[in-house]
């Protein structure tokens, strides 16, 4: 027999007995793309409690679309064990490029994070951060979300915290989480204008790696939202520049924990 009430009553349960046990954390990440997820997938290795939270319906960021909707995304060699390690099947290409299906690098990256024990929401905004001042210093300490679906619907509805040792920006173009400190916390002196740069793939590849850094005291910034915050080049389907910048996310962050 089944009962629709006991299927209810199951979902709530699970999910607010889950939810509870992750007000308080060693790493929050905003983003579910290719940089949040390998970050995540790396600090869950290591036995760090990280969280992911996405605003939309789905994870996987830029990825799915590959090349204009062609679902086929570029790596190169220096990123390509990165795909690898999780059964990635990459097809080689001219000049030292790999080929893989956009559809099973989504699929994989998730499961990889979850497997090793990260958790991941979706439909969660995150729209501020917590942040306090130790020894002349800001440090933020945590994130500010709400259901997407509020902000969508313009409703006033106020939203929660949750705790983390760690934040990571991965929001993409936009480094939301960096642009709502530098507007409201202009104190903690975040430097750039957070404009990125036009197309030049070379560039921004290997400034997408160096840019991956903490930015306030805990607050680290990955992805194209490094790029974005420092004003480096965007790089178009190429997404290995992500994968790296999302192992170098979780490094600086398990350095930063140890510190703690």
């Amino acid at each position: 027999m089944i009962d629709e009430i006991e299927i209810s009553r199951a979902i709530i349960k699970a999910f607010l007995t889950d939810f509870i046990e992750n007000l308080e954390l060693d790493v929050v990440i905003v983003g579910a793309g290719p940089s949040g997820l390998t970050a995540a997938r790396y600090l869950a290795k290591e036995g760090v409690r990280v969280t992911v939270f996405e605003r939309n319906l789905y994870v996987g960021g830029g990825i799915w679309g590959g090349g204009i909707m062609f679902p086929r995304i570029v790596v190169q060699e220096e990123a390509k064990e990165l795909l690898e390690e999780i059964g990635v099947n990459l097809r080689k290409a001219d000049k030292g490029y790999y080929i893989a299906d956009a559809v099973e690098v989504v699929s994989k990256c998730t499961a990889a994070a979850i497997d090793a024990g990260a958790k991941i929401y979706i439909g969660m905004n995150v729209e501020d951060v917590m942040f306090r001042k130790e020894d002349g210093h800001y440090r933020i300490c945590g994130v500010v979300i709400n259901w997407n679906a509020v902000e969508l619907a313009g409703l006033h509805v106020d939203p929660i915290a949750v705790k983390a040792k760690v934040v990571i920006d991965a929001t993409g173009h936009e480094a939301s989480v960096v642009r709502k400190v530098k507007e409201k916390l202009p104190e903690a002196n975040i430097k750039g204008k957070i404009l990125e740069k036009p197309m030049w793939a070379e560039v921004g590849e290997k400034a997408v790696v160096e840019n991956t850094r903490e930015v306030v005291p805990g607050l680290i910034v990955a992805g194209m939202a490094a790029n974005a915050v420092f004003g480096a080049p965007r790089m178009g389907p190429i997404f290995g520049g992500m994968l790296l910048s999302g192992r170098k996310a979780a490094k600086i962050a398990l350095n930063i924990l140890r510190k703690r």
